[in-house]
């Protein structure tokens, strides 16, 4: 598998900060003009037992800081995030790697039409290890935030070098606690497309690959307590249950190579977050 170009990697990343903070700026300048605009941002960490992305494990043994930074105005937002593994295993043996092993950067833009809000943007998913290739995802995205458990479905489209289809349904729920406090659940259910074989297979228990997985893929279910410490700053501890919803998908996420351990395919992970929203 080869690697992107580093240059052409840095470039990207480095155009998509430079959104980010040009669009700061243009929200504090419109801000100025527009006062009944006020342009959102927020800065947040979790500190989690395990790093968990689609089902798959990209961590062990490890506790993982995943910092992020967004701004959101006028329906348009931006956001960096980042993952810093604490104790990082290296796949490809001999090759040095950093701690902070990814970076993603969001553009997006929503809209609401009615009761149904609209979302679509693009996502660069950069990795810090040269035998991972560089992501590139488009996104849409249906909500229906006033409906009972706000359910959602988003589809998301690789387009750089593992061509597929993620779309996943999600539900959530709030029950309001005394001082401020919230209890949060939440469910997800994804289906998994691949239009290649190679990066994401249909593989029995043996190893062996039968054609391109095109099936449910994982879900997971989760519960966090909003705990609010000033007007600005949130603290939420949480918890994660993390499971393959088809024989098929528990065989990609053990046995295919795309998880750090080969001992499950179920993932019970926590720890605690903090926000700051200004």
């Amino acid at each position: 598998m080869k690697r992107h170009d580093g240059a052409r990697c840095k470039m990207v990343v480095r155009v998509l900060v430079l959104a980010v903070g040009a669009l700061c700026g243009f929200t504090m300048a419109a801000s100025a003009l527009a006062a009944e605009e006020k342009p959102a941002a927020a800065l947040s960490v979790d500190v989690l037992s395990q790093y968990i992305f689609r089902g798959f494990a990209l961590s062990e043994d490890s506790v993982v800081i995943q910092p992020a930074i967004s701004v959101d105005y006028m329906g348009f937002e931006a956001e960096l995030w980042g993952n810093v593994d604490t104790n990082r295993d290296s796949a490809a043996a001999g090759n040095h790697l950093n701690s902070w092993t990814e970076t993603e950067a969001t553009l997006a833009y929503s809209h609401a039409f009615g009761p149904v809000e609209v979302t679509g943007g693009f996502i660069y998913y950069a990795f810090d290890d040269p035998a991972i290739d560089d992501a590139e995802e488009f996104f849409a995205k249906l909500a229906l935030p006033d409906l009972p458990l706000a359910p959602t479905l988003t589809a998301y489209r690789e387009v750089a070098h593992k061509p597929s289809w993620y779309i996943a349904l999600e539900v959530s729920q709030d029950f309001a606690l005394a001082h401020g406090m919230s209890l949060e659940l939440g469910a997800r259910a994804a289906y998994l497309i691949s239009n290649d074989r190679d990066e994401f297979p249909e593989i029995d228990d043996h190893g062996v690959i039968h054609g391109k997985f095109n099936d449910f893929d994982d879900g997971r279910v989760s519960a966090a307590l909003s705990i609010p410490v000033t007007e600005y700053v949130t603290v939420r501890p949480e918890v994660f249950w993390s499971f393959p919803l088809s024989s098929d998908a528990e065989s990609l996420i053990r046995d295919a190579g795309l998880s750090v351990t080969t001992d499950s395919a179920s993932y019970v992970y926590g720890g605690i977050g903090a926000v700051m929203r200004f």
